[in-house]
């Protein structure tokens, strides 16, 4: 038989994906030569060694974005494509990997701003403790390799690009960003008992069917259809702000070899 449990109940894809919280300003060095095209002497090679990258001529990451003055870097996208493994996201079919991870640090970038003059809500250690557990619980990749011992969630990481104390960083504000979101738009949404019952004869029990499965009743399952119609709602919400937000700030795309304002 299907579970129910199976459906994950919480805020939809979309939404999800722009509260994995990156951080904005990474760095990211690509060494050049001093001078384009000519190789460097041994003496002009000693001088750089004590020079900053920008004084060496290096080129230092990449602007792809300005979001209302913040920037989001070459390196940033990188970052975020490789999260995706972590938190894998349903894909675009009318967009590229990159194009959706630009949109994704583009939204978040706007959320963070916004949350900055919001009371933090507090997030506890259990609570992204929790969530740390969850994910080495759930992760496909994690059935083809050791994630329940320390030292392999650890090296799994390690194989992402990251660190453990950089997911907890990251699970602690997005764990942050979904209180704001939860508080700014969920409070005044009401689900009727005609909606309930309208998702659960339209939509759950041709799933059912389609995978011959016995439904649950519905009484059974009642607070879960509300939760999911609720995220739903909070998803559209949340949805129309940031396009408020955009229309109403100043969002720049930059394109290669563009000089930033």
């Amino acid at each position: 038989m299907m579970r129910f449990d199976s459906i994950r109940f919480m805020v939809p894809a979309r939404a999800l994906c722009m509260v994995l919280v990156m951080p904005l300003c990474a760095q990211k060095v690509a060494p050049k030569s001093a001078e384009e095209g000519k190789p460097q002497t041994k003496e002009q090679a000693r001088a750089d060694q004590h020079k900053l990258p920008a004084e060496r001529g290096d080129v230092v990451d990449r602007i792809v974005a300005i979001v209302n003055g913040d920037l989001v870097l070459e390196s940033d996208v990188e970052e975020e494509e490789r999260f995706t493994k972590l938190y894998p996201y349903d894909q675009d079919e009318t967009k590229s990997a990159r194009e959706e991870a630009i949109t994704r640090l583009i939204d978040r970038a706007l959320i963070l701003q916004q949350l900055s003059g919001f009371p933090a809500a507090p997030v506890t250690d259990d609570e992204v403790n929790k969530e740390e557990a969850d994910l080495r619980k759930d992760l496909p990749e994690c059935a083809h390799t050791d994630c329940a011992s320390a030292a392999g969630w650890k090296h799994f990481l390690e194989s992402q690009g990251f660190t453990e104390d950089e997911l907890l960083a990251r699970l602690k504000q997005r764990a942050q960003v979904l209180h704001f979101i939860e508080t700014r738009f969920r409070a005044g949404i009401r689900i009727s008992d005609a909606q309930i019952e309208e998702y659960y004869n339209n939509t759950l029990l041709p799933q059912y069917a389609k995978q011959k499965a016995t439904a649950p009743p519905l009484d059974s399952i009642r607070d879960r259809v509300e939760e999911i119609l609720l995220q739903e709602q909070v998803s559209t919400l949340l949805d129309a702000w940031l396009k408020t937000l955009r229309d109403t700030g100043h969002v720049r795309m930059m394109q290669p070899n563009q000089e930033a304002p």
